[in-house]
């Protein structure tokens, strides 16, 4: 897990990002096709007829990170439609669900393990997570939150408030 996630340069800090993490990491077979299906989509990314400048690829074996930069085309609603239409046919295809809210990701150990949110005060008391355990707050927005307030300690995320954590 300490592999420095590459994310593009050149693209606007305010530029959009989807965040889609599978309920199970991928294989390296499967990433290699998933981050070519990926490519193939941004660089026919289209809003309206107008290309989109985007980049999208599988991070940490089991995330999916889609940005768009807006600064030239914004995104507009079957663009956006055309990207989940992607990530629902790679759950299809490789059996993953990419959707599941509730389904929270950390970072312990050096992998991605994911929680059920109804489960975090339970793994808080007993010790497999605690207040500087990297969460993967797949809230963000945009390219700047991604580089700033993506990996966070839980002490530093909005779960803080939830679990009684003080900053």
């Amino acid at each position: 897990m300490n592999t420095p996630i590459n994310f593009p340069t050149g693209f606007s800090p305010a530029s959009r990002v989807w965040i889609y993490q599978s309920n199970r990491p991928f294989n390296e077979q499967e990433t290699t096709e998933i981050n070519e299906q990926l490519h193939q989509f941004t660089s026919q990314w289209n809003a309206h007829g107008t290309p989109v400048k985007g980049w999208g690829q599988v991070v940490m074996g089991q995330v999916i990170v889609l940005i768009a930069d807006e600064s030239q085309t914004a995104v507009s609603g079957c663009s956006t439609d055309s990207s989940v239409r992607i990530i629902k046919s790679i759950e299809k295809q490789y059996e993953v669900n990419m959707f599941d809210r509730l389904l929270l990701g950390f970072i312990v150990k050096d992998k991605i393990q994911l929680l059920p949110m109804a489960q975090l005060s339970y793994a808080m008391e007993k010790g497999y997570i605690d207040e500087n355990t990297i969460y993967l707050n797949n809230t963000v927005l945009n390219k700047q939150e991604l580089d700033t307030k993506w990996l966070l300690p839980i002490k530093d995320s909005w779960l803080a408030a939830k679990l009684g954590v003080k900053a």
